[in-house]
C-alpha cells in the first residue's frame, strides 16, 4: 500500500477479501479524519481528509505580529541572524529595586544614556545567544521588557527576578502568548527595517548602538502593551455582548446600578491607559531632536499596525461607552419611575388618611 503523507496517521492495511466487499463509496474513519477507499485495477488507494467533526473552538491568534515561517530563508542564510523579543507582564515595574537585583545577578548596568531616556533600565549580560553581537535587556518602567540576543535560559532567569518588581502582572499564559519576536542582524550599511528584519549599523558607536535599540525596543514595547489592552477590550466586550440582544427581546436586564458602573470604571480605565497614560497617540518627546531615531521608531510601529490598531480600539471603546451609557440611563429611568410611583403612593395614603378624618 503506498505511504501517505506527513502529516497523516497511518492506516491499517485491509486484507483482500474484505477490500473485495468494499465499494467505491464506502467510508471509515481514523482518529479524527475520513478515509475513503478507492478500488482500481492496480489496486486499492486510500485517501484522507480532515472530517468535519465538532470539536473545540482553536483560540484566536496572537496580537503581536509573529514571525513567518512559511518563507524562512536556508539555515545557512540565517545563520548571522538574532533574535529580539517582547514580552508586556505588568502595569508597572519598581526600576530602582529591579536594578539593584539585577547587578546583584552580575548584570550591567548602562548608564550613559541621555537624561530624558529616563523610564527605561538597560542592562548587558554576557550570556548572549550568538557571539555576533552582545546581549542587551530593554526594562520600560510602563511594564514592558525587550531581550536582544540573549539565551533562553538566561531570559527565563531574568523573568523570574521581574515578579517580585511587578506592579500589577499580567497572567503568565497570556504574557507569552501575546509577545514579539522579530529577527536582526548586524552588518553593513545603516540602521533599518526591512522586510520584518533589523539591520543594525556595525560601525556605530556603542553608545549610538544602544539608543538605536533603544528605538526598536520602545516601539516593540508599545506593540506588546497594546496586545494586552486589546484582550482586556475583548474580555470586555464579552461580558456585554448579551445585553443588546436581551434589550432587543424585551427581557430584563439583570445587571444592579452597581455593577453598571463598575462596567463604566472598567472602560474609562482602559481608554485612559490607551489614549493619555502611553505614547500610542503622539510621538515621544525624546524623539523631537534625533531625527534618525525617530525615523526608526516611526517605521516599526508602521510595522507593527500601531496606529490601525489604536483606531480599532478606540471605535470598540466608542461602541461601548454608547452602550454603558444606554445601561446607565436604563437604570437611572427605571430608579426615577419607582420614586414615583412611591410619590403617588405616599400621596393616596395621605388622602385616604385625610378623607378618612373629613368622613369620621
Amino acid at each position: 500500500m503506498p505511504s501517505l503523507n506527513s502529516y497523516q496517521d497511518w492506516v491499517p492495511e485491509i486484507p483482500d477479501n474484505v477490500m473485495n466487499r468494499w465499494s467505491a463509496t464506502n467510508l471509515f474513519y481514523q482518529g479524527n479524519k475520513q478515509v475513503r477507499l478507492f478500488e482500481s485495477s492496480t489496486g486499492t488507494r486510500l485517501v484522507t481528509k480532515q472530517a468535519g467533526l465538532p470539536g473545540k473552538r482553536p483560540p484566536k491568534g496572537p496580537r503581536t505580529k509573529q514571525p513567518s515561517r512559511a518563507n524562512q530563508p536556508p539555515l545557512e542564510k540565517t545563520e548571522d541572524l538574532m533574535q529580539c523579543i517582547a514580552y508586556a507582564t505588568a502595569d508597572q515595574y519598581h526600576l530602582a529595586t529591579l536594578c539593584h537585583d539585577l547587578v546583584s545577578s552580575g548584570f550591567y548596568e548602562i548608564t550613559d544614556l541621555p537624561r530624558d531616556a529616563s523610564n527605561v533600565l538597560v542592562v548587558c549580560t554576557e550570556m548572549a545567544s550568538k557571539p555576533n553581537d552582545h546581549g542587551i535587556i530593554f526594562f520600560f518602567r510602563e511594564g514592558s521588557v525587550v531581550f536582544w540576543n540573549v539565551e533562553d535560559k538566561t531570559t527565563k532567569h531574568v523573568m523570574r527576578i521581574l515578579e517580585s518588581h511587578e506592579i500589577q502582572p499580567y497572567e503568565v499564559a497570556l504574557v507569552h502568548w501575546e509577545n514579539e519576536e522579530i529577527n536582526y542582524r548586524v552588518g553593513e550599511g545603516n540602521s533599518k527595517l526591512c522586510r520584518g528584519d533589523i539591520l543594525l549599523n556595525s560601525e556605530l558607536e556603542p553608545d549610538q548602538a544602544v539608543l538605536e535599540k533603544f528605538a526598536f525596543s520602545n516601539a516593540l514595547s508599545l506593540s506588546v502593551k497594546l496586545a494586552i489592552w486589546e484582550v482586556s477590550l475583548d474580555n470586555f466586550v464579552e461580558s456585554i455582548q448579551s445585553i443588546p440582544e436581551m434589550l432587543k427581546s424585551g427581557k430584563r436586564v439583570k445587571l444592579s446600578r452597581a455593577e453598571v458602573m463598575q462596567k463604566i470604571g472598567e472602560l474609562f480605565a482602559l481608554r485612559h491607559c490607551i489614549n493619555l497614560s502611553s505614547d500610542l497617540l503622539i510621538t515621544p518627546d525624546f524623539y523631537w531632536d534625533r531625527e534618525n531615531l525617530e525615523q526608526l521608531y516611526d517605521k516599526t510601529c508602521q510595522f507593527l499596525s500601531i496606529n490601525r490598531r489604536v483606531k480599532v480600539m478606540n471605535e470598540k471603546l466608542q461602541h461601548c461607552t454608547e452602550l454603558t451609557d444606554l445601561m446607565r440611563n436604563h437604570l437611572s429611568e427605571k430608579h426615577s419611575l419607582r420614586l414615583e410611583w412611591m410619590i403617588v403612593i405616599l400621596i393616596t395614603i395621605e388622602v385616604m388618611f385625610e378623607l378618612a378624618r373629613v368622613l369620621f
